[in-house]
This record gives structure tokens, sequence and C-alpha cells, in this order.
């Protein structure tokens, strides 16, 4: 079997640098600030205007540290569904994985508006989360849920706007 390389992309235009999540006032949900749909001609796309920023979705990067609960397959397929009902989401499929002797969990939420993954390594009380959507979603929501399901002493966010507008 012949392995790919890894290869490197050329762009354009110059590339923007992103810093991490600022916990936005201690989960006062970010949903809350202006966020607007754009012009009734690219609402159609679901694409999103805020700050007079337009893009396609909010991609939230979250990483638990030391997390509890990381290998309970059940809590984790309840917590994906809470925080679709949270974010406003519309729920398409759920497919998780167990792996053994581990207990890690890995996996994925389809939604109409995008996806959430999931990869968790409970052997170093660690857990990955990806929440990205588009449209009305509200991603941010899924912070307070992630916390309240697996009690994190450290969570951090990293927020990407995807899909920018050039203006």
């Amino acid at each position: 079997m012949e392995i790919a390389a890894p290869f490197q992309v050329e762009v354009d235009g110059p590339t923007v640098e992103v810093g991490r999540w600022q916990d936005r006032g201690a989960d006062s949900l970010a949903a809350q600030s202006n966020v607007v749909m754009a012009s009734e001609e690219e609402a159609k796309d679901h694409f999103i205007e805020r700050d007079g920023v337009v893009f396609a979705g909010t991609h939230l990067l979250l990483d638990l540290w030391d997390a509890t609960h990381l290998d309970d397959l059940a809590l984790m397929e309840r917590t994906l569904r809470d925080i679709v009902a949270q974010c406003g989401a519309t729920l398409l499929h759920i497919h998780l994985h167990h792996f053994t002797p581990s207990g890690g969990i890995s996996g994925v939420a389809v939604l109409a508006e995008s996806h959430i993954s999931v990869h968790t390594w409970p052997e170093r009380d660690y857990a990955a989360f990806d929440v990205f959507m588009c449209g009305d979603a509200q991603p941010e929501n899924a912070v307070p849920v992630l916390k309240r399901a697996f009690f994190p002493k450290r969570l951090e966010v990293t927020e990407e706007l995807r899909g920018r507008v050039p203006e």
C-alpha cells in the first residue's frame, strides 16, 4: 500500500490568524450579540452576517482538560443530542464508536447545519470537540452543555468564522 505524502497549498490571499476564545463573559452566550441574517438573496444559502462580516458558519474547536465520564457512550449520545437542541440545530444522524481497552469515543453528529465531532482520551481526561454550524444555529450554546456533562477543569475554545466573504 502506498501512503500519500503531505503537501503544501499556496493561497492567493493572506492567511488570517485567529485568537483564543475569550469566554464571552462567563458563558454569556455570543448568540445574544447582534447576529442577523445577511441580505435576503444571501440568506437562501444560510450565510450569516455578524458585526459587518458575512460568513458561512461558526466553527468552534473545544478542548476539554481534566474532564470526567469521557468513556460513557450513553452520556456522549445524550450530550450530543442536548447540544443539538440547545443550539437550535437539526439532527440528521449520530454515529459513535467506542474503543477498547481505553474506552475512548470517536464520533459525529451530522446536522442539517453541518456537524459536531468528538474524540476522547479518557486515559488522559481529555476530549476534543468540533462544533460547526451555519444559519440560525447558535454553536456557542454547546459550551455550557459540555461543562455540565463532562465537568472539565479547563476548557479552551477557539472560534473560526468559516467561509468569510471578502468585503
